[in-house]
C-alpha cells in the first residue's frame, strides 16, 4: 500500500457546511419559541388597546345605538357627532384643544431645558452637596403628584396666579424625573475627557453644554420631552384645581365637565366619546414625527472611554 493511501486514510473528513469543527453534525436546533414571555405581552397588548377599539367604535354610534347595539358594533352617527361636538357652545372644545396644546407644549419644553440643564450639571460638575441634591430629586419621583396639588394651589393662591395659565404651566416646569433622566443620560453619553479636553481648548461652560453636551444628550432630550408632553396632556387634578374659568381648561377638564352634564343630559355621552377619541390623534400624530430622534435606551448615546 503506498504511502498517499495510508496517509489519506488516516486523513479525518472535512466538517459539513455550517457546522463548528470538533462538533457533533446533524440538522441545525430549532428556536424554542418562548410561549410564556409571547403570551403575556399579547395579553398587556390587548389590554392597552381594547379600550381604545371601545372609543373607535363607539365614537362611530348615535346616542341610541350606543347603549342598544353591540359592544363592538359600528354605528351610524360619527358625522353627527362630530357636527354636535363642532356646535356645541360655539365650539369650546376646540379651546379646550388648543389649552391642552398650549400647556403640554410650551410646558414640555420648558420642563426638557430644566432636565438638560440640570442633569448636566449633577452629572459633569462635582460639588458639595450634589448627592443630597439628587437624592432629594428621587424622593420627589417616588411622591404621588395629589400629595403636591393642595400645596401648590395654595402658593398660586398666595402669588395671586389662580385661574390663569400660569399657575398650571409653572408647576410642571421641574420635573424631577426628567431632572433624573437628564443626569442618567448625561453621564453616559458625555465623557469627562471631551469637556475637559474643550476647557483647554478655552471654550466656556456654556459654550461647552450648548455645542458639546446638548446634541449629544439630544436622544435623550427628546425622550423627556416626549415623557413630559403626554404627562401634561393627560394631567387633569391640577388644572381641575387651579383653573375655574372653562374658557381656560384643558382637554382633560373640559371633557370632565362635559361628562358630568350628561347624568342630566344622556345625548352629551356621544360628544365625550367623540372628544376623547379625537384628543388621542395629536399623541399619535407627535409619536409619528419624532419616533426617529426617540431612544428608548438611554445609554445608547454612550462613549466608552
Amino acid at each position: 500500500m503506498s504511502t498517499s493511501t495510508l496517509a489519506g486514510g488516516r486523513r479525518k473528513a472535512a466538517p459539513a457546511a455550517g457546522t463548528t469543527p470538533g462538533s457533533a453534525q446533524g440538522p441545525p436546533r430549532r428556536r424554542r419559541t418562548a410561549l410564556l414571555p409571547t403570551a403575556a405581552l399579547l395579553l398587556g397588548a390587548v389590554y392597552c388597546l381594547l379600550p381604545v377599539a371601545w372609543v373607535l367604535v363607539a365614537a362611530t354610534k348615535s346616542g341610541s345605538e350606543l347603549f342598544s347595539t353591540f359592544t363592538f358594533l359600528p354605528g351610524s352617527g360619527l358625522a353627527d357627532n362630530l357636527t354636535g361636538l363642532h356646535a356645541y357652545r360655539d365650539g369650546i372644545y376646540w379651546q379646550w384643544m388648543a389649552n391642552s396644546g398650549l400647556y403640554a407644549g410650551l410646558g414640555a419644553v420648558l420642563s426638557t431645558v430644566v432636565s438638560a440643564v440640570s442633569g448636566y450639571a449633577l452629572a459633569v460638575y462635582r460639588f458639595r452637596g450634589r448627592e443630597v441634591i439628587f437624592n432629594v430629586l428621587l424622593a420627589g419621583v417616588l411622591m404621588p403628584p395629589v400629595i403636591l396639588a393642595i400645596p401648590q394651589y395654595l402658593l398660586m393662591a398666595k402669588a395671586d396666579l389662580t385661574d390663569s395659565y400660569l399657575s398650571v404651566l409653572l408647576p410642571l416646569i421641574l420635573s424631577p424625573y426628567g431632572v433624573y433622566l437628564g443626569r442618567v443620560y448625561a453621564q453616559a453619553a458625555v465623557p469627562s475627557e471631551l469637556v475637559e479636553a474643550a476647557r483647554m481648548d478655552g471654550a466656556g461652560e456654556w459654550r461647552i453644554f450648548l455645542r458639546i453636551g446638548v446634541p449629544m444628550m439630544s436622544p435623550g432630550l427628546v425622550t423627556i420631552f416626549l415623557f413630559q408632553f403626554v404627562a401634561i396632556w393627560n394631567n387633569f387634578l391640577l388644572p381641575y384645581i387651579m383653573l375655574s374659568d372653562d374658557g381656560k381648561f384643558p382637554m382633560t377638564v373640559g371633557l370632565f365637565t362635559l361628562l358630568a352634564q350628561g347624568s342630566n343630559t344622556p345625548a352629551l355621552y356621544t360628544l365625550v366619546i367623540t372628544g376623547a377619541l379625537l384628543a388621542i390623534v395629536p399623541l399619535i400624530a407627535l409619536f409619528l414625527v419624532v419616533q426617529r430622534f426617540w431612544s428608548l435606551d438611554l445609554l445608547s448615546g454612550a462613549v466608552k472611554s
